[in-house]
């Protein structure tokens, strides 16, 4: 107060919430993203309807689509689904796990709060037990080499249990070990799997059995011209990333002629240019041209009449991939285009698929990059399918490269969970309450199941507790079919190592970040007819990022 006047730092319409208010609101808005996706965790979760403002529907029972749909205004909340989205890029399965356990780290942490323990102890004590979880997770983990079919199935099956696929998890398991294992390279003596060499093109029509692994690029292009040769044999195959089409000038201009049999040069002109482009093309050898940009008409006649089969304005990231499956390499000036050039395939032909036709590139000789054609009856079913077999190509990629997995079904977590208690009595503090709620966390993932599953979670939890200790119990898990605790290994229930590390590390950080939060200032919205008033210049903080103005 300066005589009597009020100091007024904030501007007005920001509003602000401090102390146990503020750790409050954004602990609650946490719980509410994971409560969200609860109810889809596990094999018989429940799937989500989501209508965007466009109507489009999107069905799916996958923790990450479901978080990135939902329109979300709270900052802790915002936190939350970046969880999920690191744990989508870092690994691609486990999203749902991850997103839970940040919601109970919260929760746990709540009761601490309410008990007087600084969140600063709780942090310090929540990373700790992170730590010591990651540690022991690597001495409960099992090897896992590549010769290992079996096991790296199970993965597969593991990632993909949970969605509506019927009894093709079989068949679609197989296609993604054989195509993760097709795309393996040897670098440095590291196994490395780059999934984005694997092409996945979906078409709506026939059944889930129906998708099938092409040794090769399928390219969703039909042949450019009618006369083309339907299916070339013995393809050797042109990849050109420029157009074969006569290139139009940066600026604008206009050709003035004023003798009539000069018009007729001029077009003579341009046909011998485009008619070179397909003579340069033959004379290298290829029967094959796949053209990133366009090809013009003129031109496609020429390629027709040599019996060359063209496909226009390719990806070109479909490019890359033709260029490791065939091991052709891109061309943008044709003088550049010799025999050694090509890329060699068995066969190229164009099928049709449903309604459209579409290119086939197989029978490549040791292909670095394959395709799967993802078949389903429904748009829905068919974009659904595509997220499960990512999820499951990501799993098995996962660990080829590093080698090791563990038990599912709520095993790991519930080792982890008496591991840590033991290992809470032996650290002084308060920290020691900190790695007790941590320990108590890790029990979310079995209990959820349980009760996806329709089972009682208290009765579960204490039967696995009971069973858990020793070499062979540590891989007891829940069975939500049977609702027995089994070893869930020789379900063949088995998940990669790098899921659980990922999903510790990322739940771990968030619930750290969001319980060091005790001062939440957020300015006032701006409205549309404001900024224009204001020069077109936006709030302070955008609704909550930076400091508003005024602000001192």
């Amino acid at each position: 107060m300066m005589q009597g006047q009020p100091v007024i730092i904030l501007r007005e319409g920001t509003e602000r919430s401090k102390g146990k208010g503020a750790q409050s609101n954004n602990i609650q808005a946490a719980k509410a993203i994971a409560d969200a996706v609860r109810s889809a965790l596990g094999p018989k979760g429940m799937d989500k309807m989501l209508v965007d403002s466009m109507g489009e529907v999107t069905i799916t029972n996958d923790g990450v689509t479901i978080l990135k749909e939902i329109e979300v205004e709270h900052p802790a909340a915002k936190m939350m689904i970046e969880v999920a989205k690191t744990q989508d890029d870092e690994v691609g399965d486990g999203t749902t796990s991850a997103v839970i356990l940040a919601g109970d780290l919260l929760k746990n942490a709540e009761g601490l709060i309410d008990q007087q323990v600084h969140p600063t102890v709780i942090v310090n004590g929540y990373r700790m037990a992170a730590e010591q979880a990651l540690e022991m997770l690597n001495k409960i983990a099992f090897t896992v080499k590549p010769e290992d079919e079996e096991v790296l199935r199970s993965i597969a099956v593991t990632a993909m249990t949970g969605k509506s696929l019927g009894h093709e998890k079989g068949h679609l398991a197989d296609m993604i070990v054989k195509a993760a294992r097709a795309v393996a390279e040897d670098r440095d003596g590291k196994l490395t799997v780059d999934i984005d060499n694997i092409l996945v093109q979906k078409k709506q029509g026939g059944s889930i059995s129906d998708t099938e692994l092409i040794k090769g690029v399928v390219l969703d292009k039909e042949r450019v011209h009618p006369r083309m040769p339907k299916s070339v044999k013995g393809a050797k195959i042109a990849l050109i990333t420029r157009a074969l089409e006569i290139k139009k000038t940066e600026f604008s201009s206009e050709i003035k002629m004023h003798d009539p049999s000069k018009m007729q040069l001029f077009l003579k002109e341009e046909e011998k240019t485009l008619k070179a482009f397909a003579d340069k093309i033959k004379a290298s050898g290829a029967n094959v041209v796949i053209c990133q940009k366009g090809i013009d008409d003129l031109t496609q006649h020429y390629l027709a009449k040599e019996g060359i089969y063209a496909v226009r304005r390719a990806k070109e990231s479909d490019m890359k991939k033709l260029a490791k499956a065939t091991g052709g390499r891109m061309v943008n000036n044709l003088d550049d285009l010799t025999p050694k050039e090509l890329g060699s395939a068995g066969i190229v032909e164009e099928r049709k698929i449903g309604d459209d036709q579409m290119t086939f590139v197989t029978g490549c000789t040791n292909p670095k990059s394959v395709s799967i054609l993802i078949r389903g009856g429904t748009e829905h079913v068919v974009d659904e399918l595509e997220r499960t077999v990512h999820d499951g190509l990501r799993s098995v990629a996962c660990v080829l490269e590093d080698g090791k997995a563990v038990a599912g079904g709520g095993s790991t977590e519930i080792e982890l969970a008496l591991r840590l208690k033991d290992h809470a009595s032996t650290i002084g503090g308060r920290e020691q309450l900190a790695i007790e709620a941590f320990a108590k966390s890790m029990e979310c993932i079995p209990r959820t199941l349980a009760e996806n599953a329709g089972l009682d979670s208290i009765d579960t939890l204490i039967d696995l507790r009971s069973k858990h200790g020793g070499e062979k119990g540590k891989m007891i898990g829940i069975d939500v079919y049977s609702g027995k605790s089994v070893n869930m290994k020789t379900l063949n229930v088995v998940e990669p190592l790098r899921v659980k590390t990922q999903a510790i590390k990322s739940a771990t950080d968030a619930a750290a970040m969001i319980l060091r939060i005790d001062d939440v200032i957020a300015s006032k919205t701006t409205k549309p007819e404001e900024m224009a008033g204001a020069g077109g210049h936006g709030p302070g903080m955008g609704g909550m990022g930076g400091m508003p103005p005024g602000m001192m």
